[in-house]
């Protein structure tokens, strides 16, 4: 089977899921809390890349999940086991529940169709969360995870997913880490022995032939 075939096969929209993890504003808009990620998402084309496959998404029917990370100004219920939890009481920018800091981040585009799964602990968009029900409720054998950062949360969300027994799919232009040269190194040495790695030109060809325009920078 060629390979656009079979990754068509792979991204079938009715049993195919888009993740975008922590693709919020306090981590990846004009505030965040992590400036270096941000620019390192908004300077690579990152962002721009998973708003465009949402938005094929949207228009394919695939359904779109936005995974958000939340900690509550009293820090109850999180985590202080690991130096990240431990750093985040520190940021300067907050991702308090209810805030703008949680919102998911422009230019990803949002419809009422779309799931949002808030969590509060944990490194996992889908460890200790409800995103394995709601997508095994809805039939989904194939996920697409976009997003930041491919230092912690994406291979997390990738490991996660392949032990749940999903086919992970990953855009490697379309996630972002720090520094730059991490992010391929990441995609070539691990994420590429446990997930379909493509870009996000491939993967909006599969939901939309006529979607494919480049308008960002090339991987």
């Amino acid at each position: 089977m060629p390979p656009h075939a079979r990754l068509a096969a792979q991204l079938a929209p009715a049993t195919t899921a888009l993740l975008t993890v922590e693709c919020q504003r306090g981590v990846v808009g004009e505030d965040s809390a992590l400036p270096e990620l941000a620019q390192a998402a908004r300077e690579s084309g990152a962002l721009l890349r998973v708003a465009q496959l949402a938005g094929a998404a949207h228009g394919a029917g695939v359904q779109v999940l936005h995974a958000i990370a939340e900690r509550r100004p009293d820090g109850r219920g999180s985590g202080r086991n690991a130096r990240l939890f431990r750093a985040a009481e520190r940021l300067p920018v907050r991702q308090e529940p209810g805030s703008p800091a949680v919102q998911v981040a422009e230019p990803i585009p949002v419809t009422e169709r779309d799931l949002v799964v808030r969590r509060l602990h944990g490194l996992s968009p889908l460890a200790g969360t409800d995103v394995d029900a709601l997508l095994r409720n809805l039939g989904i054998r194939t996920l697409v995870v976009t997003g930041v950062s491919a230092n912690v949360a994406v291979p997390n969300a990738v490991f996660d997913a392949v032990n749940l027994g999903y086919t992970a799919v990953v855009p490697a232009d379309a996630i972002a880490g720090v520094p730059a040269d991490y992010t391929p190194a990441m995609v070539r040495h691990t994420l590429a022995l446990v997930a379909t790695v493509t870009t996000a030109d491939a993967v909006r060809a599969c939901w939309d032939p006529a979607s494919t325009r480049v308008t960002a920078p090339p991987l």
